[in-house]
């Protein structure tokens, strides 16, 4: 009997994953996974984000069954492995015997015949668990459940974590760096919220509220951002406003970093890293009338970029669209009153969200990452107007990354500064707690139910 046709996509998605090619959120809204059934759709992305989220486990459990290291596996049946172990640990509802047949079916069809009897073997020797680690809140976990959490994450990523000194809300929490570390990891196997942002105040999210309610779409008001609203049940992709464009998907902090720029109508904006544009549509909501600059270095980026931002944009702004390299020296001969620079970044406080990007990161890629990002930002700050501000951010919660570039950048350019703590206070007084006492903007997913970001704002001071 052929592999369901979920499994059989789920599969070729892993495999293009873990040859290091797209993201498992881009993937699973493609062709192939959209032509599925309902109930095959489901399925295929639990599994695809479910071995991403929990893979260090599976590999774990692989190596216990099989008595094998996992480099003495071919790639395409660590795939199979990944996939069907997920099922008979994590699924409460499939029978066993269907996803045995079935790995042992996609073992042959990748033309790995000869590996089809030990993927039977291994899964047959795999059984559920007392308590499924994904029927389980955090609090409840027992020390073999602690053990299986913490390899969710390479173990220098979570090293690193229980090993460093948390700033701001971590300790106001009263949280040890290894209980930091362990809720992080936890935060990056479950299902990030889902949130959208209403792409006009007019709109009122009273009003779609109820909408969305006669749709089964069930949503509340975001924790802070005044345009979100958090999806609480629900097929928020099937809602008449989404495709007309009236919410659009954005996590709170992404829309929380962005009302940090705080512009005012009638001024020059400058986003430098734009695409896909969910933070420049929110630009151009906020400044109403003025002209606002998108820019990235990928040209298929920007093209996307085109595709969805203008919907977004007011009849009162002036778009313009510019591909460039921001660590080189920047081509505009005008200066801009606010400037959002969302640098490219390892990606950290997204793990949840894109659950791939942790077996492809090393601890090198911040290093490298670090030198992109001052580039970018001694680019920046000459191009802001006197007086203007500049918000650099990333979805990074690595400090190398964050405070260390900033200070490294400030510390040679005397012409800029950062905001004070008492500032933001009084300008954003509803993100106080998100501030720490160097005027550092941050949310965690583990302590905010939203992405992990990191953002400052800085001004050319007279």
């Amino acid at each position: 009997m052929p592999a369901s046709p979920a499994r059989h996509v789920a599969y070729q998605i892993l495999r293009r994953l873990e040859s290091g090619r797209g993201f498992a959120v881009d993937l699973l809204q493609g062709p192939e996974v959209s032509t599925l059934k309902d109930v095959d759709r489901r399925l295929a992305t639990e599994l695809v984000m479910g071995v991403l989220r929990w893979r260090g486990e599976l590999d774990f459990r692989i190596e216990q069954l099989s008595g094998r290291r996992l480099r003495s596996f071919d790639p395409e049946v660590l795939t199979l492995l990944r996939m069907g172990i997920y099922q008979i640990r994590f699924l409460g509802k499939i029978p066993k015997p269907a996803v045995v047949n079935d790995a042992v079916e996609l073992t042959k069809a990748a033309r790995k015949r000869s590996a089809a009897g030990l993927v039977n073997a291994v899964l047959r020797k795999c059984t559920p668990p007392g308590v499924r680690l994904g029927s389980v809140r955090f609090a409840e976990l027992d020390p073999e459940g602690i053990d299986a959490v913490q390899r969710t994450v390479p173990r220098w990523l979570f090293e690193r974590w229980a090993g460093r000194k948390w700033p701001g809300s971590a300790s106001a929490e009263g949280l040890t760096s290894a209980e930091t570390a362990l809720r992080l990891a936890w935060a990056s196997t479950q299902v990030p919220p889902a949130t959208l942002r209403v792409t006009a105040e007019d709109a009122g999210r009273e009003t779609l509220t109820a909408e969305l309610a006669q749709e089964g779409i069930s949503v509340v008001p975001g924790a802070l951002s005044r345009f979100a609203l958090a999806v609480k049940s629900g097929n928020m992709f099937s809602s008449r406003a989404l495709r007309e464009g009236r919410v659009a998907i954005q996590d709170e902090a992404s829309q929380l970093v962005t009302e940090l720029v705080r512009p005012e109508p009638g001024q020059h904006l400058l986003d430098l890293c734009a695409a896909p544009g969910m933070k420049a549509g929110l630009l151009a909501q906020l400044l109403e009338r003025g002209t606002l600059t998108v820019c990235d270095l990928s040209a298929a980026r920007l093209r996307t970029l085109g595709r969805l931002l203008p919907p977004q944009v007011p009849c009162g702004v002036e778009l313009h669209r510019v591909r460039l390299d921001a660590t080189r020296e920047l081509p505009f001969g005008t200066r801009f009153d606010r400037i959002l620079l969302d640098a490219p970044c390892s990606g950290t406080g997204t793990l949840a969200r894109n659950p791939e990007v942790k077996w492809r990161l090393e601890a090198r890629d911040l290093v490298r990452h670090a030198e992109t990002q001052m580039k970018m930002l001694r680019n920046a700050l000459p191009l802001l107007a006197p007086g203007g501000r500049l918000v650099y951010a990333t979805c990074s919660m690595e400090p190398e990354e964050n405070e260390q570039v900033v200070e490294s950048v400030l510390s040679g350019m005397p012409d800029f500064r950062k905001f004070t703590p008492a500032e933001l206070w009084s300008e954003f007084p509803a993100f106080t707690s998100l501030f720490d006492a160097h005027g550092y903007f941050r949310t965690r997913p583990d302590l905010h139910l939203m992405d992990g970001f990191f953002a400052v704002v800085m001004v050319h001071h007279d």
